[in-house]
């Protein structure tokens, strides 16, 4: 979930930076704009239809999950879905409830209760407007892929953990432990309270779900599971509980929208599950839009899509519904169901709605059984294995950043795994950096100046005995600058002239002109003329603001200039010395 940024020349009449009305117009205005025609509009309800069909079953198993009541996750597929696709800056991105999001949501239910988590999911959205009017979308992408593929795979683990009691229809004596470790000691204890019935029920879910992906994979294996195991339970008076046993049902219409209690201190409470979901939120959305960009050959625009994530969360609070993101399963199907546009998206929340307020009641007599066991196979695929077996083999550091978040996502807490894994990340990225930067010398000044790491890389260079060329190659950061201060360091008074060739150096930093400007003062005291070629304009100005400038040094567009300069200062004197 690695990408490389690369800088691509703008034509002579585009702007370089991409204007507000760029930025952030939804995509169902562009797509209105090129013309949206009937056939279209098919394509979109078909595509909207199958995707609905998937979401229902699937919104109402990650409520529960979530620990709080089915129709949350309905609202949220309605109303955070429908704003999603209305504003957002990507033409397939469905919206709705997300597994990634179960842990989180159902920790801070159970910490300061449904009231609390509806004002956490709305300040994640005002965090999310910020974020996105900021411009801060595009550096969402920096967040290294074995984070990714580690903290889902450890999310994954830990939901898996919260269904097992519903799996099996297990009767724990008191509350369920919140923590991985305890919560296993707990579950081998209640191992003696199984209840055949209720496993009976989540086996056939998950085969028939399995089964169906096999042989018919365009059917809609979640709905046809689950009705089928609530058939089951209804024809054979199965003991096993259901949606209507537990929670009495689900409404048939939507609540009006409602804020829920505010207050400075309850903010303050809430204030680093708001920040969670937020972060969370955007990496899973970008995420989703950048697979879609995938299958498509599309591009989506982060900083709109982030917006719009942050009015769909608002939305989704004020009725009743939890966090909201772009939802990866749910957007790659939609985009293989043909949809040609956001209107798609917007079609299946209006389909949920119809189906909420036409079918509700049938919805009491699915079994939570049934609906974990849709949350074990969501669990098995967002566990993506052959990535996670990949980044094993692939190096060391891969590895370590990958265990380290995956095993401090299940037995410490999701954001110090992201935390830990990111910083782990750019330790070994700095790591890697430093060791690409090479020091290359016509001629070494001494014969110890090798084992330091320069080679030379011109011999016909070396034409003049009073003058050494160095060349840098590579970003000139505080990370490489104690390997390239060390050779640097070897300019003796031998050689009356010094040549530091920067042609190959596309960034400097402000530690690395801290080492030039040292460079450059010890060759002044030593009497040695010290010229800077190939330098960029905007690293001479790094430069010269560090004060690497005359009389230290001079600068020339080229070694050859450099050679010249000297050529002409060498005649120049001998001209006044005759």
């Amino acid at each position: 979930m690695d990408q490389v940024r690369q800088t691509i020349p703008q034509p002579a009449h585009q702007s370089a930076r991409p204007t507000f009305s760029e930025l952030f117009t939804p995509k169902l205005v562009t797509v209105l704009r090129e013309g949206y025609t009937l056939e279209h509009f098919k394509a979109d309800f078909i595509a909207g239809l199958t995707v609905a069909i998937v979401a229902l079953p699937l919104s109402m198993a990650i409520a529960i999950g979530s620990g709080v009541t089915p129709e949350r996750g309905l609202y949220t597929s309605i109303i955070g879905g429908f704003i999603i696709s209305a504003l957002g800056g990507s033409r397939f991105q469905i919206g709705g409830p997300a597994g990634a999001f179960i842990v989180l949501v159902a920790a801070t239910t159970a910490r300061v209760g449904v009231d609390g988590l509806l004002l956490a999911t709305m300040m994640a959205g005002v965090f999310l407007l910020a974020i996105g009017y900021l411009r801060l979308g595009t550096y969402i992408k920096f967040i290294p892929y074995p984070v990714t593929v580690g903290f889902t795979a450890g999310i994954a683990v830990i939901i898996f953990s919260g269904q097992i009691v519903e799996l099996f229809g297990l009767t724990l004596p008191g509350k369920e432990p919140g923590p991985f470790v305890p919560k296993l000691i707990a579950l081998g204890e209640a191992a003696g309270t199984m209840n055949i019935a209720a496993t009976f029920v989540a086996a056939l879910t998950i085969v028939t779900i399995a089964l169906l992906k096999r042989w018919r994979p365009k059917w809609p294996a979640m709905l046809i599971a689950i009705g089928l195991a609530s058939l089951a339970v209804a024809m054979f008076a199965l003991p096993a509980e259901t949606i209507g046993t537990r929670y009495g049902g689900i409404p048939r219409s939507l609540q009006w929208p409602v804020l829920p209690p505010v207050s400075l201190g309850r903010m303050v409470d809430v204030l680093p599950d708001a920040i969670a979901f937020a972060l969370l939120g955007a990496i899973e959305s970008l995420l989703s839009a950048v697979v879609a960009d995938g299958m498509t050959g599309r591009r989506h625009r982060s900083n709109c899509e982030l917006v719009a994530q942050g009015f769909a969360n608002i939305a989704s609070a004020l009725f009743g519904g939890i966090c909201a993101t772009g939802t990866i399963a749910r957007t790659a199907t939609n985009v293989r169901a043909g949809a040609h546009g956001p209107v798609s998206g917007m079609i299946h929340s209006v389909i949920l709605l119809v189906l909420m307020l036409v079918a509700a009641p049938l919805a009491s007599y699915i079994p939570l059984a049934a609906l974990a066991g849709v949350l074990a196979v969501v669990c098995w695929n967002m566990f993506e294995k052959q990535a996670f077996a990949t980044l094993l083999r692939a190096s060391r550091g891969d590895a370590l950043v990958l265990m380290a978040t995956f095993l401090i996502v299940v037995f410490r807490d999701l954001t110090e795994g992201i935390v830990v894994g990111f910083v782990l990340g750019s330790i070994l990225f700095i790591d890697r950096m430093s060791k690409s930067i090479a020091v290359e010398v016509d001629q070494p000044l001494v014969q110890e100046d090798i084992a330091d790491g320069s080679t030379a890389y011109d011999a016909g260079e070396a034409s003049d005995a009073n003058t050494v060329v160095y060349r840098i190659s590579g970003a000139f950061f505080f990370g490489a600058a104690s390997t390239v201060g060390t050779v640097l360091d070897r300019i003796a008074d031998q050689r009356k002239n010094f040549i530091l060739d920067c042609s190959a150096v596309p960034f400097f930093d402000s530690t690395a002109a801290n080492v030039i400007e040292g460079a450059a003062h010890k060759a002044r005291r030593a009497g040695v003329r010290f010229i800077i070629s190939g330098a960029s304009p905007r690293i001479r100005r790094m430069l010269i603001n560090h004060g690497v400038k005359r009389p230290l040094v001079t600068y020339a567009a080229s070694i050859k200039d450099a050679r010249a300069q000297l050529a002409s200062e060498s005649a120049g004197m001998a001209g006044r010395a005759g």
